[in-house]
């Protein structure tokens, strides 16, 4: 009796590794199998092996170090179509049309200069230059939505949803460095 559910229990481990397995499997998007199109609506869809998905979205696996590899195309329901290993495979119109999608979606102007920073009730304020002009936005404290991303890159995240960049913390002056490090 003892065998027969130790037979089983590793028949179900073989079962899971399969589906563990089935569920990892990456399906990769090249020329050859995808064609990428704008909907009258400019958004995105995509025809893959000639099944159309109508509105897709792009998801980049490493939107603050390299926008153009490992790229996950996916429907509005969040279910992943396929991923793109490079825009470099694709010809020059869909790396344009690609960039194009990735630049909305990760829209995020770059702070030049932080002109004042202050905290009231569990909230910052911050007035800054960016590259889309002099902004003023609030953040909420805490919850990550001030953090680094890199060694020097500091993501932030207002109430709205919006953000922003600061591209190198270490090109601030000593007064911006320390309101920007007192909301991380």
């Amino acid at each position: 009796m003892v065998k027969v559910e130790s037979t089983l229990c590793s028949q179900e481990i073989v079962e899971k590794k399969t589906d563990l397995s089935e569920a990892a499997r990456i399906h990769y998007l090249t020329p050859e199998n995808t064609e990428f199109a704008l909907t009258e609506g400019k958004l995105l869809s995509v025809r893959v092996d000639g099944e159309l998905y109508p509105v897709v979205y792009l998801h980049c696996s490493f939107p603050h170090s390299n926008k153009r590899m490992f790229i996950s195309v996916r429907t509005s329901e969040n279910q992943e179509v396929g991923m793109v290993k490079s825009l470099d495979e694709f010809p020059v119109d869909i790396v344009r049309l690609l960039d194009e999608q990735i630049h909305m979606r990760y829209f995020a102007p770059i702070i030049t200069k932080v002109i004042n920073i202050h905290e009231e009730f569990g909230y910052s304020y911050w007035e800054a230059e960016t590259t889309a002009g002099h902004l003023q936005f609030t953040v909420r404290r805490g919850g990550g939505n001030v953090k680094m991303v890199s060694s020097v890159k500091v993501l932030i995240t207002d109430l709205d949803g919006n953000r922003f960049l600061i591209e190198d913390v270490n090109q601030l002056s000593e007064k911006e460095y320390r309101m920007v490090e007192m909301s991380l």
